[in-house]
């Protein structure tokens, strides 16, 4: 019979507390940036913290990722080396990576690695390729449609795929987006990302009209896979990526949670596919992933293009749409919707311009009339209102709001000279301690205060249902004082918990040398090559031509974006998709806020979007 596939939700961790939030709200896998070389140069975290939240994840077989996933240099690889032995110490259970040089390190400890989407993987060539190489899991594109996910997964069965579902997206496929080193002097491969897809910019034809102005023509949706989990898991998915490293800790309660409650109820009734880690958790709140900071949400071509996932506006948060403008009086304004507001919540909406404009709320009467703090905006009858702050929910969130607890069975039992106590967890892990302790009948029935004592286990990571999971084998009344049961059940629950950490099966993986020919024999600035072993990586693999890596040596007109989004499409114009034409000529231009100039081009062949720099 075929083993049923674990499936791992993955949430994000900015710092120690987001790490321990997601662990209490349901992740199955967190991921967190080390003291250096991550993605996010603005989230890293000391190796003390790490090991914190390693040791309180192992409680409920929860891995720990730590990202090291931008490209090194030569005088960094021995710090790297010296960094991943580190985190291999104190128990860190796999590395997303996006620098092949990592694996030619000769000190590198046997710690599984994880490719990360850094590396561009969008095709089954790729992915195969990086199995043989010794990866034990490929994060995937987050332009990839089901079809393609499934493509992957036919030709690779045995790769575990990590695929985003919710959260802030880049228009450009990951690990090929220049535009911040090459305005800026800051790499996104090196984790220093100024977010120029965020800025607004002037759209001009080739005559130098303008076709939009001052508009985020880069800026997107964000992702919500939230209604499509079981789509994805028969795609082939077996991760579940939550986007945020530079996320509060609200944030990842409530998507955590939201997500943690969906893959629930497909598991429940899906048994070929099963729970990553151990525990569930219990939630103060009812989540709702619309309450949390999001520009609009999109599927990302899930299904392939068809909505359009730009996010022209504003780059900022919308929040969950409340209803629109009723009417609008000296000291109010009056809102149509089902949705009732709080004091406190921050509205937002799009003004005339279509600028985001907002205002907080100073008092709220009949769920619907809004009292506006300081002076009342001038909003148009009919306008779309969005809360982007929820004072009550963040009040929540703010205070302890979810307990996760491993499903404990008790048993107590005699033997010739006192009494056994035995305690299994959900995962099969048992202790049975012996007491010498006399047998005195009692005056009063004993099983109900028997039961409440060893029902007590708040403070540790255990809890029990009910009378089911507590079995009394006794042959009589026997008078057990609750202080001398307390210490058994402490007892018994520390070796427990010893011997869940002792029976922790942590993955090994040794990296061994291999030669498999790389998909291609060339790599330009695009391969990302930037130290010595990374070129001498690809070279073994069959690699003749490689070209330094952009931020060792800019090229000339480059493509500094390649984007699954095109703005021709949000337009209208595609010709293909659409049979639309465009009134404008060609090529089309971006425009910054400081003059600089950046030309598109247009893949229809592989459904791309190019945006060139301002150097040719």
């Amino acid at each position: 019979m075929k083993s049923a596939k674990r499936i791992e939700l993955l949430a994000p961790a900015k710092n120690l507390e987001c790490g321990l939030a997601a662990v209490d709200h349901g992740a199955d896998a967190v991921y967190i940036g080390a003291p250096r070389f991550g993605a996010r140069a603005a989230a890293p975290n000391s190796l003390d913290d790490i090991r914190r939240l390693t040791d309180y994840a192992h409680q409920y077989n929860v891995r720990i990722y730590v990202a090291l996933n931008t490209i090194l240099s030569d005088r960094e690889l021995a710090e790297t080396e010296r960094l991943i032995n580190e985190l291999y110490r104190i128990g860190t259970d796999a590395l997303i990576v996006q620098d092949m040089g990592i694996t030619r390190l000769s000190g590198l400890p046997p710690i599984p690695l994880h490719a990360s989407t850094q590396m561009d993987n969008r095709t089954p060539e790729k992915v195969r390729f990086l199995s043989q190489a010794g990866f034990r899991q490929v994060v995937l594109a987050r332009e990839l449609s089901l079809r393609e996910i499934a493509a992957i997964h036919r030709a690779c069965p045995d790769v575990p795929l990590e695929v985003f579902v919710h959260g802030a997206l880049c228009v450009s496929y990951s690990g090929q987006c220049y535009a911040s080193q090459a305005c800026f002097g800051r790499s996104a491969n090196r984790g220093e990302c100024a977010q120029f897809c965020r800025l607004p910019f002037d759209l001009v034809d080739a005559d130098g009209k303008a076709i939009l102005r001052g508009k985020h023509l880069l800026s997107l949706k964000d992702m919500n896979r939230l209604d499509c989990l079981e789509a994805l898991l028969d795609a082939g998915a077996t991760s579940l990526k939550i986007e945020g490293r530079l996320k509060d800790a609200s944030y990842v309660k409530n998507v955590t949670a939201a997500y943690r409650q969906h893959l629930d109820s497909i598991l429940a009734r899906r048994p070929e596919y099963v729970r990553a880690s151990s525990g569930s958790s219990a939630y103060t709140f009812t989540p709702q992933v619309e309450k949390s900071f999001n520009r609009g949400f999109t599927t990302y071509f899930l299904d392939g293009r068809g909505e359009d996932v730009s996010s022209f506006h504003t780059p900022k948060s919308l929040g969950e749409a409340m209803g629109t403008v009723k009417e609008q009086r000296a000291g109010y304004i009056s809102v149509a919707g089902v949705k009732p507001f709080h004091n406190g919540d921050g509205v937002c909406y799009l003004d005339g311009e279509g600028k985001l404009q907002g205002f907080r709320i100073n008092r709220v009467e009949g769920g619907n009339k809004l009292y506006p703090a300081g002076k009342v905006p001038r909003i148009a009858p009919r306008t779309p209102l969005f809360r982007n702050f929820d004072q009550d929910f963040e009040h929540l969130l703010s205070r302890p709001s979810a307990r996760r607890t491993i499903a404990l069975q008790w048993e107590l039992a005699e033997h010739l000279r006192g009494f056994t106590l035995t305690a299994t967890d959900e995962d099969g892990n048992h202790v049975s301690l012996p007491f010498d302790h006399p047998k005195e009948t009692a005056r009063t029935p004993q099983e109900a205060n028997i039961r409440t004592t060893l029902s007590k286990l708040g403070g540790t990571p255990f809890a029990v249902s009910g009378d089911k999971d507590i079995r009394l084998s006794l042959s009589g009344n026997w008078f057990l004082p609750a202080s001398v049961l307390t210490e058994w059940r402490r007892q018994a629950i520390d070796r427990l918990t010893r011997a869940r950490r002792i029976n922790y099966r942590r993955e090994i993986a040794v990296w061994r040398p291999s030669s498999h020919p790389y998909p291609a024999q060339g790599l330009t600035y695009l391969g990302n090559v930037m130290n010595s072993q990374a070129r001498a990586f690809y070279q073994s693999h069959g690699v003749h031509s490689i070209a330094p890596a952009y931020e060792q040596q800019p090229v000339p007109g480059a493509v500094l974006m390649t984007c699954r989004h095109c703005l021709r499409y949000s337009l209208g114009w595609c010709p293909t998709r659409q049979g639309g034409r465009s009134p404008y000529r060609e090529p089309y231009t971006l425009v910054s806020a400081d003059g600089r100039r950046f030309r598109l081009s247009f893949d229809c062949k592989n459904c791309l979007m190019k945006v060139h720099g301002n150097d040719e």
